[in-house]
């Protein structure tokens, strides 16, 4: 609440499909297309156009499956392979226009615009009323949506919960145009009375499927039930959500608790003995926790490597190794961690075995500021440190690993699709991506050309 005691807004913003509309933005040939973005080697479904839910395609569907129920019947199903370089540059560019049109608004406690994931972002409207409040939202509409090409949803309520609600609105009715606002009590009840349970933030899986036995369908049923029965199923998470759908401002990101374990893994487009091309995707992996450690402002003092082979693979050798390494100080040098990893790597790798996939797990996080130091270990920290706030930044503006370590292979570099007109370089232990696009925006390469005479 105001100094007034008026509750304050808060609002999302929502990238609306976002893998898809970030594909759309550079390939118009997609539009009105059922169009499936696939998870890591070209796994299954992770993000699907409003066309392709329309005819069945389900959130997880295989890509095997698409390609038998659809494709192979004639149905004009578009697939992608997820191009995390060009969705991770979209996303910044989506936030930084957010924060532009934001600005700092009077009464702000914290942060304006708070970025939730890559496609999601909270904004604290601070001392505004409900008219200047529905002005801005429809603002940020318009201009994420011309600036990026990407449609995007608001909502706006007085609790982040019924914020993510109000976005559900936004997206599903065509006429709020993007913005939908619940600022009355008329609103929230009538609201709560059409969110489905499974689409209220806090709910998961396990308490879904409970509450839905016994007859609960929508998010008044959930609040319908009162606060004693739902501390004594759901506890305090429980209670902050049915607070939440009340209207009350309770969950506050500034205090997300620092992660305590980061793990970085991928299973191979191939498999694997070489232990050239192991080092090279260890490495990649430990220089990813390392970036993601920096980013909250946090260091590890250990890492441990791990080796899979595949489970359906019975006619080899089963191997499933792990070593652990400690670091002298805890560490979050991107130099330093990969060096740690890659002995871990020595340790457990045997040749002869093909390996289906490998991982690095950082662990025995502490903040920055709380390190224990090491009388006998004295690294070079400030030349450690620049090289390291270089490449976070060189990679934020310009790609993820357009600059890295020598040892993390070339692949980030060099790898070309056909339709760039160069010749795809490409290492064993990369993800299969047998439909990925261009790097439109962070690649000279792959910038669009426009060809005059056509």
């Amino acid at each position: 609440m105001d100094s007034e005691g008026n509750r304050r807004f808060v609002g999302v913003m929502d990238c609306n499909n976002f893998f898809v509309s970030c594909e759309r933005v550079f390939d118009p040939s997609l539009e009105g297309r059922p169009v499936v973005v696939l998870s890591n080697n070209d796994g299954c479904a992770v993000s699907r156009s409003q066309e392709a839910k329309a005819i069945g395609i389900k959130m997880g569907m295989p890509a095997f499956k698409i390609e038998e129920e659809f494709i192979r019947k004639g149905v004009d199903v578009a697939m992608c392979s997820s191009n995390y370089t060009l969705y991770g540059d979209m996303s910044r560019r989506a936030m930084e226009i957010l924060k532009s049109v934001v600005g700092n608004p009077a009464g702000c406690s914290g942060k304006a615009v708070d970025v939730y994931s890559i496609d999601e972002a909270f904004v604290d409207f601070g001392n505004m009323k409900a008219g200047e409040v529905g002005t801005l939202g429809k603002e940020i509409v318009r201009c994420v949506s011309k600036g990026t090409g990407i449609p995007v949803s608001v909502g706006v309520s007085h609790s982040k919960t019924l914020a993510k609600a109000a976005t559900r609105f936004a997206k599903k009715y065509a006429g709020y145009k993007g913005f939908c606002m619940i600022d009355t009590e008329e609103r929230r009840k009538k609201a709560l009375s059409l969110l489905p349970l499974e689409d209220v933030w806090g709910v998961g899986y396990r308490s879904l499927r409970k509450f839905s036995a016994m007859g609960m369908k929508t998010a008044a049923d959930f609040v319908a039930k009162g606060s004693c029965w739902i501390k004594q199923r759901m506890g305090v998470c429980g209670m902050r959500t049915y607070q939440e759908l009340l209207g009350y401002d309770v969950i506050h990101l500034d205090h997300r608790e620092m992660k305590q374990t980061i793990t970085t893994s991928r299973s191979f487009g191939e498999l694997v003995t070489d232990l050239g091309q192991l080092r090279t995707a260890v490495s990649n992996f430990a220089s990813s926790c390392a970036q993601k450690l920096r980013a909250q402002h946090s260091s590890a003092i250990y890492a441990t490597v791990f080796l899979m082979t595949s489970f359906f693979r019975e006619d080899m050798p089963q191997y499933y190794p792990r070593a652990m390494v400690e670091f002298p100080e805890a560490e979050d040098s991107s130099m330093g961690i990969v060096e740690g990893c890659l002995s871990a790597l020595d340790k457990i790798y045997r040749p002869g075995i093909a390996y289906k996939k490998a991982g690095v797990t950082v662990s025995g996080i502490v903040p920055n500021g709380h390190i224990q130091q090491n009388l006998y270990y004295q690294p070079d920290y400030e030349r450690n440190r620049k090289v390291d706030l270089l490449m976070d930044e060189v990679n934020r503006r310009y790609g993820r690993s357009t600059l890295h370590l020598a040892v993390q292979g070339e692949s980030a570099v060099f790898n070309r699709r056909a339709a760039s007109g160069i010749a795809e370089r490409k290492e064993q232990w990369e993800m299969r991506r047998e439909h990925l696009s261009r790097n439109y925006t962070t690649s000279l390469s792959d910038v669009i050309t426009v060809n005059a005479d056509a």
